[in-house]
């Protein structure tokens, strides 16, 4: 049987399937299913310095092929996941990846600082936040906000660092390599796109905050772009995730560059997609008598 472990930054994983941050909160419910290890790693819920309430309701709307929402990163705080949800994680036989996120470079150098100091194996960097000292914009929007933030968490990160890369932006390789020049061990992409729904007999927007994170198999095309052009730019690892919901799009991602991938909305419609999606790799390369998946990483003939 074909192997599926990778290396990323340093860190070993028994396959390449990674849970996306936000999607199964910290593993208890999907624990419930089966054993955590069925996944590669966990890249937990999105976590803040201080607990945060989230968005108000309605925060999750449907769209043809997938979904949008708005959540806006509710969570227990940092503090908590270190103390009650981290012993827990470190048990379950799979990386444990932390995502941070912040409002401010402040924010986020403290909470990476925290985070290097426990058990977790390796800091994914949400920055498609707002950065409320730029009114707003997002850290993730432009190579020189990402070079910036990068740089400046990298100072206090001991632990392989993930950057999560935004797809709303104009060229996704020039931030990728801002990322790599900066001090990112990997980069992650695509995060969600903006979108928005509005109710017509209302005529008002159905998700409260008006916008919302666009995800699921609709997106899947432009994320296969993007991680094709991010893997031609740069040198360290790449993540790729953005609608993947079989095992045939996982194969088709890691072909596109993608050294290790994350599924996210698929595990609301199918919670054993992680097992499906190994099982259909497995065959894979079985069939084409490839040894290793790393053996299939960027092999797209273009």
């Amino acid at each position: 049987m074909a192997n599926l472990s990778v290396n990323i930054a340093g860190v070993q994983f028994d396959n390449p399937i990674i849970a996306a941050s936000g999607t199964i909160g910290f593993g208890h419910e999907y624990g419930e299913l089966y054993p955590l290890s069925v996944f590669g790693g966990i890249s937990c819920k999105g976590t803040t310095l201080k607990e945060r309430p989230g968005n108000p309701p309605p925060r999750i709307a449907e769209t043809p092929m997938g979904m949008l929402n708005a959540v806006g990163l509710q969570n227990p705080g940092v503090e908590h996941f270190i103390h009650t949800e981290l012993p827990w994680l470190k048990k379950q036989n799979t990386v444990v990846i932390a995502n941070a996120a912040g409002s401010t470079e402040e924010d986020y150098c403290k909470i990476v600082e925290i985070l290097s100091d426990t058990d977790v194996d390796m800091i994914e960097l949400n920055i498609s936040c707002p950065n409320v000292k730029e009114g707003g914009a997002q850290f993730g929007t432009s190579p020189e906000s990402v070079a910036k933030i990068t740089a400046a968490v990298r100072k206090y990160c001991t632990k392989p660092l993930i950057i999560k890369l935004s797809p709303n932006v104009a060229d996704i390789a020039a931030v990728a390599k801002a990322a790599e020049f900066s001090g990112a061990d990997a980069v992650s992409l695509i995060n969600t796109l903006t979108g928005m729904r509005i109710d017509i007999n209302t005529r008002r927007p159905i998700i409260k905050n008006i916008t919302g994170g666009m995800s699921g198999p609709a997106v899947f095309p432009v994320a296969v772009r993007m991680v094709w052009q991010v893997k031609k730019a740069v040198k360290i690892p790449v993540i790729g995730l953005g609608g993947i919901t079989t095992w045939q799009d996982a194969v088709e991602m890691i072909m596109a560059g993608a050294d290790a991938i994350q599924i996210g909305t698929v595990l609301f419609t199918d919670p054993y997609a992680p097992i499906k999606i190994a099982e259909g790799l497995h065959g894979y390369l079985d069939s084409h008598e490839i040894d290793s998946v790393t053996q299939l990483t960027g092999t797209v003939e273009v």
